[in-house]
């Protein structure tokens, strides 16, 4: 009888119970946390950035080079892109900072890497950008108009 008594306890504790998985937070919760990826928004403001900091990094090559930003280009296309990337690199600076005020660490990577490259690119632009346009200054006295007028070095 203890035999049996004994094969029947051994057999009962080789059975295994069901774990239970705690349930999986909000998608929203998840996104707080720095958690998920941020899915096509992250992505195509990743891009952006990238985007942007690679027309600056242009511009301030051609700023170093020539001494003045990149042509209007037709219609002033080209001019309003080196605009609008400059105000862009601000914003995403911007974001960064306050990102890490108030979560103590900067903006998530994003889908394959992108917002990451994008917010590590837009500093190294900022840098460069203050760089040159001190070298600029020492080498031309000044750092052209935005706007060219009559006369100016960079009409």
């Amino acid at each position: 009888l203890s035999l049996r008594r004994a094969s029947a306890v051994r057999s009962s504790a080789a059975v295994a119970h069901p774990v239970r998985t705690p349930p999986r937070p909000a998608r929203s919760a998840v996104l707080l946390n720095g958690a998920d990826d941020g899915g096509a928004p992250a992505a195509a403001l990743g891009a952006l950035g990238v985007f942007a900091s690679l027309v600056c990094f242009v511009s301030e090559f051609t700023l170093k080079t020539t001494g003045c930003g990149l042509p209007a280009g037709p219609g002033g296309l080209y001019g309003a892109v080196e605009g609008l990337s400059y105000l862009a690199i601000v914003a995403l600076i911007g974001w960064s900072v306050a990102t890490k005020v108030q979560t103590g660490k900067g903006l998530p990577a994003g889908p394959f890497g992108l917002l990451g490259a994008a917010e590590g690119l837009a500093y190294l632009a900022a840098l460069a950008g203050i760089v040159i346009a001190g070298l600029t200054v020492v080498d031309y006295g000044s750092i052209p108009n935005a706007v060219p007028s009559e006369g100016a070095r960079c009409s």
